[in-house]
């Protein structure tokens, strides 16, 4: 009776419901069985740290990336530049302008790659295109794009600023990802403009209107099938709007009883879920003809073609039993911010410790500015990274989470050939070693070398209940190898 009810309801109430996105996605999760794609994932998960840039015509306004343009009543997404955000329409116009306006001539991918490379960054994911539908690469099937016919870069050398930025990140050995949006809210197959748009979802029932769903299906595997075919090698493929999915009547049911609970009083709900299928195994098959091992990253989407997780913002617990990859703001917000307060070198590699320690990679997002420089703050972050991990770099690299993953000061890691490494993460302020270092729950054995990473001589050290104390020489108390963290490694330790 409940769910009949419900359903009612449901049928009434179709324009103003939506789905929540809040499932933490390490609750589920769907094994691939392509064994190329286990083998790249084998190997993902060795690279550790990575980097995401969100770039559009969108950064000429400092604002957050398309959300503006979404018709939902939340904080982050409201209308604060252009001439008349007060009307939405207005609005919209305005902002589908900024491409005429868009000319990075300061564009320098090369001089990223190196600052990446050199702080230890092993793969890149660049956001081909963000829902607003404006593309930073040269397809054929809009004109709304940075080389398109109304924009003012498009006669650059390096308009394709997609080609241009792989071939720079090629060039340093690092991996390449295309961030792409499977909504499209430019397009007119996704955003019909005879019906207004009711949130961030399409804006008419594929059902009703299924040549034009096909049209936008059609759209979006030859945008796809664009990268795959164009742009050299690909190795990730970082699928963005979890929303546009096939549902189920079940899982739309079960959706629509989380937003009543979520509502409120007032039952008024900001968004609908909507059965939005675009056939994802067909296109993911036709990926892989091109780019065999392709991973594919289908966020908060329940299946197997989400091959890692993606915590946005956050880092779990706990070590996860899955591959996964913690997507982190760098400074400012996903897109660029005037003035951004970037996290400070200690913050920004206690988090690549922790994030490591618990069998996870790091993707940290910088945001280009509207120019196509970095902010002297992330280029600051990145060096302080460089300093750090050209240390210690070799205990980050090819390890894998051990329990307890951290205990107060201490994270640590396992690797294949039998050692591990611990981590001390230093306080705020503390840049001295101390005279010795407690480390629980796991002990050398007999014959193992202890070193501290930057030395190179052996460090003694004794049994102190299941754990050991590992005792620092003066020189290095006083004159650290380097700052924030300190890693003591060990060759082989009791089983």
């Amino acid at each position: 009776m409940k769910n009949y009810c419900l359903f009612l309801l449901a049928c009434c109430m179709i324009p103003l419901l939506g789905t929540s996105q809040a499932i933490h996605e390490e609750e589920r999760y769907v094994m691939e069985t392509d064994p190329l794609v286990w083998q790249k994932l084998e190997a993902w998960q060795d690279l550790k740290f990575g980097l995401l840039m969100h770039w559009g015509a969108y950064s000429q306004w400092g604002i957050v990336e398309s959300w503006s343009l979404c018709p939902e009543d939340y904080g982050w997404c409201e209308r604060k530049k252009g001439q008349n955000p007060q009307n939405y329409f207005a609005y919209k116009a305005e902002y589908e302008a900024l491409p005429t306006t868009f000319n990075p001539t300061q564009f320098e991918p090369e001089k990223w790659a190196d600052a990446a490379k050199a702080a230890g960054m092993r793969y890149v994911v660049f956001t081909t295109k963000h829902h607003d539908g404006f593309c930073m690469f040269n397809t054929q099937y809009t004109d709304y794009k940075i080389t398109g016919s109304q924009s003012p870069f498009r006669q650059h050398p390096q308009a394709d600023v997609t080609r241009a930025i792989f071939d720079a990140f090629r060039a340093q050995g690092l991996w390449t990802g295309a961030y792409f949006s499977k909504p499209d809210w430019h397009s007119e197959y996704y955003w019909d403009p005879y019906f207004p748009p009711l949130d961030r979802n399409v804006n008419y029932d594929p059902k009703l209107y299924p040549e034009k769903w096909e049209n936008f299906v059609q759209f979006t595997h030859n945008q796809l099938l664009e990268l795959a075919s164009n742009y050299g090698s690909l190795d990730i493929l970082w699928l963005d709007g979890g929303w546009v999915q096939k549902r189920s009547t079940e899982n739309i049911m079960q959706g629509y009883e989380e937003k009543f609970q979520e509502a409120g009083t007032t039952g008024f709900i900001k968004h609908r879920m909507v059965d939005q299928d675009i056939r994802m195994d067909e296109i993911v098959a036709k990926l892989r003809q091109k780019q065999p091992g392709l991973i594919v990253v289908d966020r908060a989407v329940y299946g197997k073609n989400q091959n890692y997780l993606t915590p946005e913002n956050r880092v779990p617990e706990q070590s996860l039993p899955y591959p996964w990859e913690s997507c982190i703001i760098s400074g400012g917000g996903w897109a660029h911010t005037p003035d951004a307060q970037y996290m400070s070198g200690r913050e920004g590699i206690h988090l690549l410790v922790d994030i490591v320690a618990k069998g996870g990679n790091l993707l940290l997002n910088i945001a280009p500015t509207p120019e196509g420089t970095w902010q002297a703050g992330a280029y600051e972050l990145l060096k302080a990274y460089a300093d750090w991990m050209q240390v210690n770099g070799s205990a980050i690299y090819n390890s894998r989470a051990i329990a307890p993953f951290k205990a107060g000061k201490i994270a640590m890691v396992q690797h294949q050939d039998g050692s591990m490494a611990f981590f001390y993460l230093a306080d705020e302020g503390e840049n001295t070693l101390p005279a010795e270092i407690r480390i629980p729950a796991f002990q050398p054995s007999s014959n193992a070398q202890v070193s501290l990473l930057g030395t190179s001589e052996s460090l003694k050290w004794e049994k102190d209940g299941e754990g050991f104390r590992v005792k620092i020489p003066k020189k290095w108390q006083s004159n650290p190898p380097c700052r924030y963290a300190w890693t003591i490694k060990v060759s082989e330790v009791l089983k």
